[in-house]
C-alpha cells in the first residue's frame, strides 16, 4: 500500500512538472546561440572547479605521505604544519600571489605582475589578469584553481625538513613563498613573462610548481642540518625508517588520483578541450614510473623497496606534468620510466652527501620536474604543441635543439631564482628565530616540543591496574630519545 502511495505522488508530480520543463525547454530553443554558451561556461567552470577540488585533496596526500615516513613522535607536527601553511597559503595568494602571478605588469610585466592585489572577483579579469585571459571561466574559478597549485608547491619544501624545524619557520616562509616566491616564477612562465614570450612549454608546472618546491627545500634542508643519527661517525648514512608505510603508500596513491585533477585541469575548459588525452599520458607515466624505480630497486637491492615504488610514481607524475599537453601516449610511458629510475640514482647520491631528505622530495619533484621539462624539448609533437599555441616540436621530431635550450634556460633561470630568494630568507630566519629545535626537542619528538601532545594518544595514555585509563601528568618526562 505505501509503494502504492509513493509511485502515485511521484506520477503526480510529475504531470504536474511536466509543463514547466516543456516551458524551460522552449525558452532554451529560443535563447539560441546564448544559452549554448552559457551552458559551455557552465560546464568549463564546473570542471575547473573539480579539478581545483582533486589538487586541494592532494593536500591529505602529502599529510599521509608525510606521516608514513615520519617516526611516531613527529606525525602531530606534520598535520599542524599541512594545516597551517594552508591557511597562510591561501591567504598569502590571495593578498599578492595571483597579483604577481598573473597580474599585468606595465612595463614591468616580462617579470612580475603588479595589478590585482586582494584579488577581487569583481574585477574586470581579462585588463587585470591578462596572464589568464585565454580562459572565460570566472576569476573566482581562476583564483581557486592556481592558489591550490601553490599549496602543493609549499607542501614540497618541507618533505626535506621533516623532524627538525621549528613550527614557526614554517609560518613565515608560507607567507613569502606563497606571496612572493612563487609567483614571480609562475608569471615568467605561465602570466605572459619572459619565458611566455620565448614560448617555454611547462603545461601543468614541472618546473614552475615542483622544481620550485625542491629548490626552496634544498636551500633549506642546507641550512638546516640532517637528523640527529641520521649519519655515523665516518658520515656513512644511517636509515631511519618511517613507522607507517601504508599510510605513506596511501599519501602515494591520494596525490595519484589529484594529479587528475593537476594535469588535465589545466586545460581551464571542458568543452572542446583534450582532457582526456591528458588524463591518459599522465596516468601511463605514472604506471611507467612505478615500474623504473622497481627495475632500479631490484637492481640495486635485489628486492622491491615499496617506498621507492611509490617515489617512482610522484617522480614520473611530476616529471609527465610539463610534457602531458605536448607528448603522444608512447613518450608519456617513456619519460614516466625514465623519471622513476633518475628519482632512485638522485635519491640515493643526496643521501651520501649529506643532505637528509627523508621524504626524497629533491630527487621526486626536483629531478623529475627538471627531466619533465626537458623532456618536451625531445617528445613534443609539433601538432600538440600548435594546438596549444606554446612552443614548437621537439628534438626527435624537429631536428632543432631550440624548445630544448629554450626549456633548460627556464631550468636554470626559475631553479636559481627560486633556491637563491628560499636561501636567503631562510639564513635570515636561522640568524633570528633559528631554523631548528634544540636536540632534547628533537630526540623528544616535535609532537611534544612545538604542540604539547603527541600524535598518537596512546603515548599520553597510562593505564591503572584496574584498567580504567589516565593521563601523564607531564609528557615530557617520557623520553622517546635516541634516534628512533
Amino acid at each position: 500500500m505505501k509503494r502504492f502511495v509513493l509511485l502515485s505522488a511521484m506520477v503526480v508530480l510529475l504531470v504536474a512538472t511536466t509543463p514547466g520543463l516543456a516551458l524551460a525547454g522552449d525558452t532554451a530553443t529560443t535563447a539560441g546561440t546564448s544559452t549554448i554558451e552559457d551552458v559551455s561556461l557552465a560546464v568549463d567552470t564546473v570542471w575547473v572547479i573539480v579539478a581545483a577540488l582533486l589538487v586541494l585533496f592532494m593536500q591529505a596526500g602529502f599529510a599521509m605521505l608525510e606521516v608514513g615516513f615520519s617516526r611516531m613522535k613527529n606525525v602531530g607536527s606534520v598535520v599542524a604544519k599541512i594545516l597551517a601553511n594552508m591557511g597562510i597559503g591561501l591567504i598569502a595568494y590571495w593578498v599578492a600571489g595571483f597579483a604577481f602571478a598573473f597580474g599585468d605588469g606595465g612595463s614591468l610585466n616580462p617579470l612580475i605582475g603588479l595589478q590585482g592585489f586582494f584579488t577581487d572577483p569583481g574585477a574586470d579579469a581579462n585588463a587585470t589578469f591578462a596572464g589568464l585571459s585565454w580562459t572565460a571561466v570566472p576569476l573566482s574559478a581562476k583564483f581557486l584553481f592556481q592558489v591550490a597549485f601553490a599549496l602543493v608547491s609549499l607542501a614540497i619544501v618541507w618533505g626535506t625538513m621533516l623532524e627538525r624545524t621549528k613550527f614557526a619557520v614554517y609560518l613565515i616562509f608560507a607567507a613569502v613563498f606563497a606571496g612572493f616566491i612563487y609567483p614571480t616564477v609562475s608569471h615568467w612562465i605561465w602570466g605572459g613573462g619572459w619565458l611566455t614570450d620565448l614560448g617555454m612549454q611547462d603545461f601543468a608546472g614541472s618546473t614552475v610548481v615542483h622544481l620550485q618546491g625542491a629548490m626552496a627545500a634544498l636551500a633549506g634542508t642546507l641550512l638546516l642540518g640532517p637528523r640527529i643519527g641520521k649519519y655515523d661517525e665516518a658520515g656513512r648514512p644511517q636509515t631511519i625508517p618511517g613507522h607507517n608505510m601504508p599510510l605513506a603508500v596511501l599519501g602515494v596513491l591520494i596525490l595519484w588520483i589529484g594529479w587528475w585533477g593537476f594535469n588535465p585541469g589545466s586545460t581551464l575548459s571542458a568543452v572542446g578541450a583534450p582532457f582526456a588525452d591528458i588524463a591518459l599520458t599522465t596516468n601511463l607515466a605514472a604506471g611507467a614510473g612505478v615500474l623504473g624505480a622497481m627495475a632500479m630497486s631490484y637492481v640495486y637491492r635485489r628486492n622491491v623497496d615499496v617506498g621507492m615504488a611509490g617515489n617512482g610514481a610522484i617522480a614520473a607524475l611530476v616529471a609527465i606534468t610539463a610534457a602531458c599537453a605536448f607528448v603522444d601516449p608512447w613518450a608519456s610511458i617513456v619519460i614516466g620510466f625514465v623519471a622513476g629510475i633518475v628519482m632512485y640514482v638522485t635519491l640515493l647520491s643526496v643521501d651520501r652527501i649529506g643532505v637528509d631528505d627523508p621524504l626524497g622530495a629533491i630527487a621526486a619533484h626536483g629531478m623529475g620536474g627538471i627531466w619533465g621539462t626537458l623532456s618536451c624539448g625531445l617528445f613534443a609533437t609539433p601538432a600538440l604543441a600548435e594546438s596549444v599555441g606554446a612552443g614548437q616540436g621537439g628534438l626527435f621530431y624537429t631536428g632543432s635543439f631550440y624548445q630544448l635550450g629554450i626549456q633548460a634556460l627556464g631550468i636554470v633561470t626559475a631553479g636559481a631564482f627560486t633556491f637563491i630568494t628560499s636561501y636567503a630568507v631562510f639564513a635570515v630566519l636561522k640568524a633570528t628565530i633559528g631554523l631548528r629545535v634544540k636536540p632534547e626537542e628533537e630526540l623528544n619528538g616535535l609532537d611534544i616540543s612545538e604542540h604539547g601532545v603527541f600524535g598518537y594518544a596512546e603515548q599520553l595514555v597510562a593505564t591503572d591496574p584496574n584498567g580504567s585509563a589516565r593521563t601523564l601528568p607531564d609528557p615530557l618526562e617520557r623520553t622517546i630519545g635516541g634516534t628512533g
